[in-house]
């Protein structure tokens, strides 16, 4: 474990960590980040830790457990989290660390009910790890009236400055981009959150390359529905949860009772269609693309032939590891007591510096 150092130094080593609503696993980055004048980062070691199907099936069961059933997963939760990233730390035991900076594992996002849980971020982590952990980066936002998400622009601004907007397309796809000299940033709609639940119905865990949806029938009725939910009408600040997708997409989609390829090809063109009418409202041209759903080339070329752009997808390290390094970066913006969460993203009150900073309790035994 290092020292904590003073507020004004220029250059930390942490380790990003994230984990997604898909359940592809968790992801892990150690980075340097150094500021002169400027953000830069380099990234030192990466690694994606998948989940046994023993995790996937707690995790995905986890909304609907007790509170005291949730509180037992988010102690073992933590425990196994720390497992996992002092696996990684020792695959470079004399590597300088001045902390751990993790998301934790979003069990529900209800901010506006001023609601927010992710499991993981309990206080022993410091301690099992013996490192000084940063976490829990949503919920004070949501206590100051925001959304709590996304939480990755901030990084977009600082670390990716030179494109235009910035697009992953995870569990949900998110943009972010600069308007009026504010930086704005929101949900736009579900993508992988909701082609792996259906695609699991063939025994895949995903849909390669959006083989699959690319063979499929458009189920026009269907396209219109989704694209019509009030949601993609409502103004920014905006975030999506797996609980809006059980209580508005998944019932929209079993109602029509479709094959599997006929779902995924519509699923994949209502996500290119909200994606582009939102570039062509904004004037964007110039993106990144990062995320997982970048490596569905069928996705891609619907999104690039709506559009009429060329689509610029990042290094692929950049592409798996964007929220882990943001997230370590976020931490990093913490320790320095300096704002992570804009209120012109979430909608909370004012600018801040989010997350718990935990040091490791002496006299017990860390993993």
């Amino acid at each position: 474990m290092t020292t904590m150092r003073v507020k004004n130094q220029t250059d930390f080593y942490v380790i990003g960590v994230m984990s997604g609503t898909s359940l592809d696993g968790i992801d892990l980055c150690y980075v340097r980040f150094e500021f002169g004048g400027s953000w830069s980062f380099q990234i030192i070691d990466n690694q994606t830790v998948g989940y046994s199907k023993y995790w996937q099936e707690r995790l995905q069961a986890s909304m609907t457990l007790s509170p005291i059933k949730l509180a037992q997963l988010n102690y073992d939760y933590t425990r196994f989290l720390s497992e996992v990233i002092s696996t990684f730390i020792k695959k470079n035991p004399k590597a300088p660390l001045d902390a751990v900076c993790s998301h934790g594992h979003t069990v529900f996002h209800q901010p506006n009910q001023g609601k927010t849980l992710q499991i993981g971020n309990l206080p022993d982590i410091a301690t099992y790890l013996n490192q000084i952990v940063v976490c829990d980066f949503r919920t004070q936002d949501v206590n100051f009236g925001g959304q709590g998400a996304p939480l990755v622009p901030i990084g977009d601004a600082l670390l990716f400055s030179e494109y235009d907007y910035c697009i992953n397309l995870g569990g949900f796809a998110n943009i972010s981009f600069e308007q009026g000299k504010k930086r704005i940033a929101f949900d736009i709609c579900p993508i992988n959150i909701v082609l792996n639940h259906y695609v699991k119905n063939l025994g895949l865990p995903y849909d390669s390359e959006g083989q699959i949806a690319s063979k499929g029938a458009i189920c026009f009725l269907l396209l219109d529905d989704l694209n019509a939910l009030d949601f993609y009408a409502s103004p920014p600040p905006k975030s999506l949860g797996l609980e809006w997708v059980k209580e508005h997409i998944f019932p929209l989609i079993d109602s029509y009772d479709l094959e599997v390829d006929q779902i995924l090809r519509t699923v994949v063109e209502h996500c290119a269609f909200q994606i582009t009418n939102l570039l062509r409202a904004n004037n964007l041209i110039n993106g990144l693309y990062t995320g997982g759903g970048v490596y569905n080339s069928f996705l891609i070329q619907r999104i690039s032939s709506l559009s009429l752009q060329d689509i610029t997808t990042a290094d692929p390290i950049i592409i798996e590891f964007k929220e882990a390094l943001i997230f370590g970066f976020l931490g990093v913006l913490r320790l320095k007591e300096l704002p992570n969460c804009l209120h012109s993203v979430t909608g909370a009150s004012h600018d801040h510096s989010s997350g718990w900073v935990y040091l490791p309790k002496i006299n017990i035994k860390s993993i």
